[in-house]
């Protein structure tokens, strides 16, 4: 995340100064240039290397164009730092270039931590704001809210064994991940405790490892054995956890493996299940919750480890979830990691609304899965657009699905080849389930369901080459699709390759030649290594000869050779 560094003057003095990340879109939108003048409404103070470096929190603008005022000297007034100053004055504000946080200190090593003075012990006046925290720092002490606590994790390699807690902590200028390794963990696990608040110090910052993390912060804390850290007593001043909601219509805006927040009321709880990790090859306990809003949709929640054992909710609560990640099995599905959070029944205005609504209308709606609405599903979805058709050249030349993104697109093509190898898959016969069900000598397995069936029930999935007067493509259509596309169930399609090979292929040839009307998400992914595209089928309709030439009728009295 970008920072920027500003040097600010009152008219005699000057300060480098650096903004919070909060403020970055004024600049970012040229709000704030050379000479802006503005009301820094809030900051804190930091010395670096004997230097004083102001962190602005929130400011106002007076005057965006303004001439230089007076000729001021550098800052050289000696003292500590205050973290509870305010300062109102008019202040010229420019903007250095934008820069990482990570470069913008000085390239210098920290001092070590015997020079570090007591911080914290009963004298809390210099807090620090998380965003000003950085590995030049020792003396500092923050005053932050436990916003999610996870639970005791273990390893064993071939450098020993060991044990380690993440807490992400939280202050009104931003969230900060901390980690407790083995002795940490003993002196420090059962004092903190989830929605509280503690003053905090001595931790070490380092660089935040993006890749076990979701925190928006270019640093984490570690703790330590000297680490301090004291709960407060007046938590008013510290915000409670922030959200930012996505409806979940619109998750399937959202990219595979980004986090997000949804709020919704818990329609169905699933029975706690295990798997078994591939890692550690140890088994996971894991439940899942079904959740549905306003939209009309629904998805699944997936808990894992002690959140899915203490989940005993049943009175269909509304509950807001912080940082899940977004899979796309079957469609979109959402799953809590370590620094993921659930809240239910929170005192907020979203979940207030939902409350309502649900006890009111929502408990006697149907709600559309995502899995149907991503996997071919007929009832939600992306629509077909006659308006908005597009060739399969245009399709791959505009690059879409391309850069993390899902894009959607309507198109006509006529099937060329369907593969008749893997055209389907044995599924759990369970009504809402579809997995994929393991042969056990003569009855088939769901692990999901964890029952054993006599006969399981087939699912298409259904690859097949398209192509229209610009090009050819592949599509990729699952159960829905193929009942159109062949007349018939999977489990008919499968009696009849086992009972006559050549009625099979002739079903097959029958298919090539027709021509659908496509609703498609394009979405990129990896094979072998490589970046593909792949083209999954939303909706598909059989022509319908009395339409097409409907809306072409229309087309031509809306033209200009009709007037």
């Amino acid at each position: 995340m970008d920072r920027y560094r500003v040097i600010v003057s009152d008219g005699e003095r000057f300060l480098q100064s650096m903004f919070a990340t909060q403020l970055n879109h004024l600049v970012e939108e040229e709000q704030i240039v050379k000479h802006t003048i503005v009301a820094i409404e809030k900051f804190t103070c930091n010395l670096v290397q004997g230097k004083k470096l102001l962190i602005v929190l929130a400011l106002r603008v007076i005057e965006k164009e303004a001439e230089k005022i007076g000729n001021p000297v550098a800052c050289q007034q000696p003292g500590a730092p205050s973290g509870d100053a305010q300062a109102t004055t008019p202040t010229a504000v420019t903007p250095a270039p934008s820069t990482s946080a990570k470069i913008t200190a000085p390239s210098v090593p920290a001092q070590p931590s015997r020079q570090v003075t007591q911080a914290g012990r009963g004298n809390h006046t210099a807090i620090y704001p998380i965003e000003s925290l950085s590995p030049y720092q020792n003396n500092w002490t923050i005053k932050a809210r436990v916003t999610t606590k996870g639970d005791i994790r273990t390893w064993s390699n071939q450098r020993g064994e060991g044990k380690l807690f993440n807490v992400t902590l939280m202050d009104e200028s931003g969230e900060i991940r901390a980690t407790g390794f083995n002795t940490a963990v003993d002196e420090l696990y059962n004092r903190i405790q989830e929605g509280k608040v503690y003053y905090i110090s001595k931790a070490k910052v380092n660089l935040a490892k993006k890749k076990f993390s979701n925190v928006q912060n270019e640093y984490e804390l570690a703790f330590e054995r000297n680490t301090i850290i004291e709960e407060c007593p007046d938590a008013s001043d510290v915000p409670t956890v922030k959200f930012n909601f996505v409806p979940i219509g619109e998750l399937t805006d959202v990219a595979k493996d980004a986090v997000c927040d949804i709020v919704g009321v818990v329609r169905e709880v699933s029975e706690v299940s295990t798997i078994t990790s591939k890692a550690t090859n140890k088994e996971i306990p894991k439940r899942e919750l079904t959740v549905v809003d306003t939209t009309g949709f629904s998805v699944k929640v997936t808990l894992w480890g002690k959140q899915a054992e203490q989940y005993t909710q049943t009175d269909h609560p509304v509950i807001a979830f912080k940082g899940a990640k977004v899979g796309d099995f079957q469609g979109r599905s959402l799953s809590m990691m370590s620094s993921s959070s659930l809240h239910i029944d929170p005192d907020i205005p979203e979940a207030h609304h939902l409350r309502g609504w649900y006890d009111s209308s929502g408990v006697d709606q149907t709600y559309q899965p995502h899995s149907n609405a991503m996997s071919g599903g007929l009832g939600g979805g992306v629509n077909f657009d006659r308006a908005e058709i597009r060739s399969l050249n245009d399709v791959k030349t505009s690059e879409l699905g391309m850069a993390d993104r899902v894009d959607t697109f309507s198109s006509r093509a006529s099937i060329m080849h369907i593969k008749g190898d893997n055209l389907s898959y044995p599924a759990c016969p369970a009504q809402g389930c579809s997995k994929k069900v393991i042969q056990m000598g003569d009855v088939w397995r769901c692990e999901k369901c964890e029952k054993s069936y006599p006969q399981p029930e087939y699912r298409y999935v259904v690859p097949m080459a398209v192509a229209d007067y610009s090009g050819q493509a592949w599509f990729q259509g699952f159960n829905d699709v193929g009942k159109i596309i062949f007349g018939m169930s999977a489990d008919d399609l499968v009696a009849i390759k086992e009972r006559d090979d050549a009625e099979f292929n002739r079903v097959l040839e029958s298919t090539v030649g027709a021509t659908y009307n496509f609703a498609c998400r394009a979405k990129q992914d990896n094979y072998n290594d490589q970046a593909r595209v792949r083209y999954g089928i939303t909706r598909i309709t059989p022509l319908n000869y009395r339409d097409e030439a409907t809306y072409l009728a229309n087309l031509l009295r809306q033209s200009e050779w009709a007037r």
